[in-house]
């Protein structure tokens, strides 16, 4: 039985699975990492844990598996830059990851060029992505922009530096998924842009390489996994879930809640325009070519599970979430709005910050659960309504995958809130499956998506008697998401 090895980095931890041809998982690893705070809003990791992690992973899914893979398929948190020394592969600095706000203020700074970074590359001007992030690395470290101006430094997103150290320097490359994440990136000209390159003041030369997601990324060398294997598919980590539940054609969606919560729609070849609060970016086609798709992010989905369990202690693990939720009755009005690091899609604001509204003496631990979880689900009908008045599509189902899609309560709430069917693939890491298909289509595992996607089983939860009262509920979201901006916007005008 042919397989491919998949290496899914992601926010918190690193996921590798052996995959076989008919869908089966053959072995699994997992290994978690350090998460760094150095100062409130700030976020990072060590580049060296997340390659020790992955590695790692891959060891215990090789070994679990008994089997040789035909190749790797890479997909990894997006935004997250790193920046090396080019001759001895050693970080400058630590990760800054996805989540980190450190250059809200530049952008406010640069809005007046926000107009000509939307057109480039559909993003908003938001220190979500990757571009102020690695000014602020070069400029705020002695020497560094000398060092990168002379070549001595290359950067890149997190496959980049997973490609780079897997292939011993020889390739420094990432795919247009992960490109179009940085604002570096022109989503028109399918290639970097020297007018952001100057903006940013980020010298191009630092930057990788972009090949096709599904194609050549060099070979991962013998000495990291015992065996020399081929890299042929890379995406960031959304786009390869929209490819792994099998969204390659237009007004296919699906909702991945992970870390964050991110939606896609595939747009097909046509660039959708800008709008409520939703991004246009690059994914991929049935044969692994570079397509548009609408995409919204919600920062904080499971992320919030895991700081009521670490930060506040009312749980001790994930899973106890779904008897909490589903032993009250209601929400008794208790609203949770997780801007834990800002608010994304549709609203992108920067200073809100997490609002409990609605506590009373009677409130408990199971409503403040019930709570982060239920905004998970509104977070997702909130983008969702975006997304079809931005395109004009109506979706009649939504494809969901990532940890939470496990939650059978989370899962019924969700089509109650939204009103259709929402269809969980039987393996849910479908951001590993993704990356898999687009390596295994390079290699012949797969001779098509459609191929591919035969091996998946899928079971749909449709909406039930407790829709009305979830839409009901829906609008007291809505109430308690204009508090947590209130409270923003206020601060901001005084």
């Amino acid at each position: 039985m042919r397989s491919v090895l998949a290496l899914d980095q992601g926010t918190t931890g690193s996921t590798a699975l052996v995959i076989a041809a008919d869908g089966r998982v053959l072995g699994r690893g997992y290994r978690e990492f350090a998460q760094h705070f150095p100062k409130p809003g700030w976020v990072e990791h060590e580049p060296a844990d997340l390659l020790r992690a992955t590695l790692d992973a891959a060891r215990e899914a090789l070994a679990a598996a008994a089997v040789t893979p035909e190749c790797i398929g890479i997909t990894n948190q997006r935004e997250t830059v790193v920046v090396w020394d080019k001759a001895t592969g050693v970080p400058v600095h630590r990760a800054i990851v996805w989540q980190d706000r450190r250059t809200a203020d530049r952008c406010v700074a640069l809005a007046g060029s926000k107009d000509f970074i939307a057109q480039r590359t559909g993003l908003v001007l938001d220190a979500y992505f990757s571009a102020t992030k690695i000014e602020w690395l070069l400029r705020s470290n002695g020497g560094l922009m000398k060092r990168a101006l002379n070549g001595e430094l290359l950067a890149g997103t997190v496959d980049t530096w997973l490609i780079w150290q897997l292939t011993d320097g020889a390739v420094h490359a990432t795919d247009p998924t992960n490109a179009s994440r940085t604002m570096l990136y022109d989503i028109d000209t399918h290639a970097w842009s020297d007018e952001l390159c100057e903006l940013f003041g980020v010298p191009r030369a630092m930057l990788p390489d972009v090949r096709t997601s599904r194609g050549d990324f060099g070979v991962a060398s013998v000495r990291h996994l015992g065996v020399a294997l081929p890299i042929t598919g890379v995406a960031g980590d959304q786009q390869s879930a929209l490819f792994g539940q099998g969204c390659v054609a237009p007004g296919e969606a699906k909702n991945t809640y992970g870390t964050g919560a991110f939606m896609l729609m595939n747009t097909g070849t046509k660039r959708p325009r800008l709008g409520d609060g939703l991004l246009t970016t690059i994914a991929c086609d049935a044969n692994g070519g570079p397509c548009y798709a609408l995409e919204a992010a919600i920062f904080i989905a499971g992320a919030a599970v895991q700081w009521i369990r670490d930060g506040l202690g009312l749980i001790a693990t994930a899973s106890e979430t779904e008897a909490l939720a589903s032993g009250l009755a209601s929400n008794d009005g208790v609203y949770f709005v997780p801007a834990l690091t800002g608010l994304g899609a549709p609203h992108w604001e920067a200073d809100a910050r997490g609002t409990l509204v609605g506590l009373t003496r009677g409130t408990t631990r199971a409503h403040i659960v019930r709570a982060a979880l239920e905004a998970m689900a509104f977070g997702t009908a909130d983008v969702m309504q975006s997304m079809q008045a931005r395109s004009g599509v109506v979706l009649d189902a939504l494809r969901v995958d990532g940890g939470a899609a496990n939650n059978g309560w989370l899962m019924q709430f969700q089509a109650d809130v939204l009103g259709v069917p929402v269809e969980k693939p039987a393996m849910v890491e479908t951001t590993a499956l993704g990356a898999a298909g687009l390596a295994g289509l390079h290699t012949g595992v797969w001779t098509s998506v459609s191929e591919f996607r035969s091996a998946q089983r899928v079971s749909v939860v449709t909406p039930g008697k407790g829709a009305v009262p979830a839409r009901a509920a829906y609008v007291g979201w809505q109430r308690a998401v204009r508090a947590a901006l209130g409270w923003a916007r206020d601060a901001q005008g005084s």
